[in-house]
């Protein structure tokens, strides 16, 4: 069932609700969420306890099944085992219940009977539109309604409402991150979502999206099912303005083995997930301290310029160091005061404080703690200041108690966040005082500039209008693979780009040292010369590429050096024959451009240095399709190689419009043939100095269907 086909509203908050398994065992799983439900929750709905062994549970009425209740619920909380929660469920499909949590594990985690029962229930899904949360979750927390639908022991303690939406799949790290609560950030809804054998952490960030009383959506990703399911809710988040914050796990292969085996899903590439968070508009982060610190800081709103700025204001010169070379090493500027605001500092700070930015009180403010009052609420109104950061190095107790006190009403009265950064290990009343004020404390000024940088990355790309970008998987038709993708070589690849309108230098194929010279008279020396073979992709690792070649003697011996690499290193292969093609002009750049299908994300286009560097460097960037000319060079700004391409140090500037237009042009390419490519490599593509063009002088394409496509395309005698 696909995102949006069913409002969440009545499993995050059900007009009644039935306890499948509930119990008078405080340590069972159905004994305790009996408890949070009833003693530690504030609902107002109806409350149905089922159990066939009891006629009372915790002092209520039992039921024996789902059939005997007075009412059909709209939510089944789910507490016994896999077998008899499945019999369960399909009785409540059956009945109309719309939303069950499933707390019970054994649904596939381990393939067996498990798979079995995780198909029967997709079967409920899909023939009673009833929905499902889990199997082996945790359960779902709607804090700003105080509703815990939830065997977890910490509930009663984890119920600060706030602004921000959580959806895990894990329920551990989701209830490290609702402990968060303890520095005073406030998480309104939490949703875990298991094994998303139904509901996906996709769905409740649709769902959060719309939601009045959630600023700000975190997403802790291990793996994502759905890519299509995921792209349309975090481009429905970012169209009505509401960011989400994600931390995707497994980007080492040890990271990947173990999202794997804990939630039973694809984890897909890290680098596209990246690629594809950056164009969608989501924030990631790298750490859960960054997704706590960030998504707290977005709550409290955007930058209020396009290109913000940022004072630091502190006690401690040190300190003050530390915090400008930690903002200049991220990129981030320090704002300038005007003159009034320097002209108030000046005044009320003595001739020794640091009244350019940051700012050093100095130890004045022990004497005198109404000089933060009158100086830190003219820096947070600098016409130029987006941002206070606010380091203290160290707890002195009484004393910084009453500093807090002034940042809390000053803060009150800003027009900026001021973002209070505890450093010390000794968390005395100061610390709990701005948790309870609804600052959270960021731990280390490394920390805290991180959260800045994604809070004004994000204000960015707001601003710049990218919100209405539609990847093309989400209007495509459904993708399945039914058998192994053939591999078209470079002769008739090339052919195949150059039918669509892809610059390609002229080739033939010689079948003789005589053909290879009478097509290198047509073509005009110097040529190229590579092996052609069914099995040879990599050309230069076997010796098969031979360059430069400026005559007749020049191409035979080429031939032969060609042949005898090949069968040295290649001895089964059958070489089929010589690819003579134009020389490029000397003194190009070599890039690369990529196609290439995330089981995941699907197609993802590429760019990067090319030719042998790309395996060293790894100097790439990604996009989704479709690119336009605006895209192009976006990515091509993102490579460290960039400057190559603007003509560094005395070197000349490269082509990088005709870069750009082959871009364009392949994504084009792919979105044509969207269900027929797995792969495309253009390596090298060869950019040539401004004003002589970009263009592939390698290709390999892999796909479905690639020989009918290019039987048309057949060379014809004499064709170029």
């Amino acid at each position: 069932m696909d995102i949006g086909d069913q409002n969440l509203s009545r499993l995050v908050s059900p007009r009644s609700v039935a306890v499948l398994g509930a119990s008078d065992n405080p340590q069972s799983i159905g004994g305790r969420a009996v408890r949070n439900l009833l003693e530690f929750s504030a609902y107002a709905g109806g409350v149905y306890l089922v159990n066939p062994a009891r006629e009372i549970v915790a002092g209520r009425r039992s039921w024996p099944d789902i059939e005997s209740l007075p009412e059909i619920p709209d939510l089944v909380v789910v507490a016994v085992p896999a077998a008899a929660a499945v019999a369960a469920l399909e009785r409540c499909g059956q009945l109309g219940v719309r939303f069950a949590v499933l707390f019970t594990s054994g649904f596939g985690e381990g393939g067996g009977e498990g798979r079995e029962y995780a198909d029967r229930l997709l079967k409920i899904v899909e023939s009673t539109g009833m929905r499902i949360l889990g199997p082996n979750c945790p359960g779902l927390c709607n804090i700003n309604q105080r509703i815990g639908f939830t065997f977890s022991p910490s509930f009663r303690n984890d119920l600060s409402a706030g602004p921000v939406g959580l959806a895990t799949q894990g329920g551990g790290l989701g209830r490290n991150i609702m402990q968060s609560m303890d520095r005073g950030v406030g998480i309104g809804l939490w949703a875990s979502t298991g094994n998303e054998l139904d509901l996906q952490v996709a769905d409740f960030i649709h769902y959060m999206a719309g939601k009045e009383d959630i600023r700000v959506i975190v997403a802790l990703l291990e793996g994502i099912k759905d890519g299509p399911r995921f792209m349309r809710a975090a481009r429905y988040a970012a169209r009505i303005g509401k960011p989400v914050v994600a931390f995707k796990l497994g980007h080492s292969d040890y990271g990947r083995r173990a999202a794997q085996s804990h939630t039973a899903s694809l984890t897909g590439s890290a680098d596209i997930n990246s690629a594809v968070f950056r164009q969608l508009g989501v924030v990631e982060v790298d750490d859960i301290d960054e997704l706590i610190d960030t998504a707290w800081l977005l709550s409290r709103g955007l930058p209020n310029q396009m290109k913000p700025k940022i004072a630091v204001y502190c006690s401690s010169g040190g300190t003050a160091a530390l915090a400008a070379d930690a903002i200049g090493l991220a990129g981030i500027e320090l704002a300038q005061f005007s003159a009034p605001t320097s002209e108030i500092l000046g005044c009320n700070l003595p001739a020794y404080a640091a009244i350019a930015n940051p700012v050093d009180t100095t130890t004045a403010v022990l004497k005198d703690m109404s000089i933060i009052d009158r100086t830190l609420i003219a820096v947070c109104n600098d016409p130029e200041v987006s941002l206070v950061l606010y380091p203290m190095a160290l707890d002195y107790g009484d004393v910084t108690e009453a500093t807090v006190r002034s940042i809390i009403k000053v803060n009150s009265e800003s027009r900026v966040p001021i973002i209070p950064v505890w450093m010390s290990d000794r968390q005395g009343p100061g610390y709990q005082l701005l948790a309870a004020s609804g600052l959270p404390p960021i731990r280390s000024i490394g920390k805290a500039v991180k959260a800045i940088k994604r809070w004004i990355d994000y204000g960015s790309w707001q601003k710049e209008g990218k919100r209405e970008f539609m990847p093309k998987m989400l209007s495509a038709p459904e993708f399945v693979i039914e058998d192994a993708p053939s591999v078209m070589g470079e002769f008739q690849a090339k052919r195949w780009l150059r039918h669509s309108g892809i610059e390609i230098p002229r080739c033939e194929i010689a079948a003789s040292p005589e053909a290879a010279i009478s097509i290198a008279s047509k073509l005009g020396y110097p040529v190229v010369a590579k092996v052609v073979g069914e099995d040879i992709l990599h050309k230069s690792d076997v010796g098969g590429v031979r360059l430069g070649l400026a005559s007749d003697c020049d191409l035979e011996n080429a031939w032969n050096e060609i042949h005898a690499n090949v069968q040295s290193s290649l001895p089964e292969t059958h070489i089929d024959g010589i690819l003579i093609e134009a020389m490029a002009p000397s003194g190009g750049l070599e890039m690369l451009i990529g196609l290439s299908r995330d089981p995941v994300m699907g197609l993802i286009i590429t760019c990067g240095l090319g030719g042998v560097y790309v395996e060293v460097f790894k100097d790439v960037s990604r996009r989704m399709l479709p690119v336009d000319y605006e895209q192009a060079s976006a990515m091509l700004k993102e490579l460290r190689c960039y400057p190559l391409l603007t003509g560094m140090r005395g070197q000349p500037r490269r082509d990088i419009a005709a870069l750009c237009h082959l871009l364009v042009k392949v994504s084009d390419f792919a979105v044509e043939h969207l269900n027929s490519l797995s792969e495309m490599d253009l390596n090298p593509v060869w950019v040539g100095r401004e004003g002589q063009g970009a263009y592939p002088l390698d290709a390999v394409i892999v796909g479905w269907g690639l020989d009918a496509r290019a039987a048309p395309l057949a060379c014809r005698d004499g064709e170029n």
